[in-house]
């Protein structure tokens, strides 16, 4: 299905300037196209006589207050997800709501082996949610824990050494971030699928 993400500008380039007025289109796991939001629409807007997904046919259109970017890497992935337990809003009484390391995550073993598998799975998740929410579409391993591997997995975010995101390209991964003017993420789109929406 062809997504046309209605913007207020486009940064190709993670430092790059920000083109206003200009969108882009996903197909898939691509980015079919990047332009002036006009041209977009009228080649891939919606038409009574067209088929749905030709150029000229029907696609979807998401309206945002933000700038399409690459989104940001994250370096420290495995220190983030392996050295730091994110707490279950129901723990937050006892835990607080932010990550803990150090002798805070010490205290929560079980026995000498530490926290369950499937405990570290859950922070992963959570973790993992707080990234999205901050426009990350990449990250570092590697992660030994594999309750953690597994939750990386799932995500769909991919794991590389860095550096910065790559730039947006015709044809290539439609993996960005949509920002508000104060930095905060409205959204993360990681292949082609909408992986976090600010609420």
């Amino acid at each position: 299905m062809l997504t046309l993400h209605r913007v207020r500008g486009v940064r190709v380039a993670p430092d790059g300037p920000s083109v206003p007025g200009h969108a882009v289109v996903v197909d898939g796991t691509r980015l079919a196209a990047i332009g002036p939001y006009e041209e977009l629409a009228a080649a891939y807007g919606v038409t009574a006589a067209a088929e749905p997904g030709a150029p000229g046919g029907r696609a979807r259109v998401r309206e945002w207050d933000g700038i399409v970017t690459p989104g940001r890497h994250e370096p420290d992935g495995a220190a983030l997800l392996e050295a730091a337990y994110h707490p279950d809003p129901r723990e937050a009484g006892a835990l607080g709501s932010e990550p803990l390391t150090g002798a805070a995550l010490a205290a929560l073993g079980d026995s000498e082996a530490g926290m369950p598998e499937s405990r570290w799975g859950a922070s992963a998740r959570r973790g993992l949610q707080r990234l999205l929410a901050a426009g990350t579409t990449s990250l570092t391993g590697p992660f030994t824990r594999p309750a953690v591997r597994t939750a990386v997995q799932r995500s769909g975010l991919p794991e590389r050494p860095g550096p910065d995101p790559r730039p947006l390209t015709v044809g290539g991964p439609a993996t960005f971030a949509i920002v508000a003017d104060d930095g905060t993420a409205l959204a993360t789109v990681v292949a082609g699928r909408l992986v976090h929406r600010r609420h």
